[in-house]
């Protein structure tokens, strides 16, 4: 009965050569790298998404104030200024669309958080890991 050749010294009536061991250890180093990259492409990519929505909200909240604060102040003051002096109700009605205003900000600034830095963290960590594992593989 012949054992199959697994590859390890001493393991088969067959020695593997050096030769095949460097193409084998050649060709898996090929595949991770590639398997590497192709997770890293995945990983930007999200990150790039959000990214991509903090900034479109950002943006729209910019610009929904800017139109906001025109109508908003008008009709504000004109209806405060019934109970209260102008001024007054000017003033209310400003920090009420500054408020509303920062909330936008916060929520699409979180957004930006969540897709900075935009760096394939995960992936990083993995190729870290394959590194060490190697390093010690060819300790022993």
């Amino acid at each position: 009965m012949s054992q199959k050749d697994s590859g390890l010294p001493g393991s088969s009536s067959e020695q593997t050569s050096i030769g095949t061991l460097v193409g084998r250890l050649s060709e898996q180093l090929s595949r991770l790298v590639r398997a590497e990259i192709a997770s890293a492409k995945a990983e930007l990519s999200a990150k790039a998404k959000s990214l991509g929505i903090g900034i479109a909200l950002v943006v729209v909240g910019a610009v929904l104030a800017l139109y906001a604060l025109g109508f908003l102040l008008y009709a504000g003051v004109a209806g405060l200024s019934n109970v209260v002096p102008v001024w007054l109700a000017a003033l209310i009605v400003g920090v009420v669309l500054l408020l509303l205003t920062a909330l936008l900000a916060l929520v699409g600034l979180k957004l930006l958080k969540k897709g900075s830095p935009p760096s394939p963290e995960i992936t990083v960590k993995s190729i870290k890991d394959d590194v060490a594992a190697v390093k010690e593989g060819l300790k022993s």
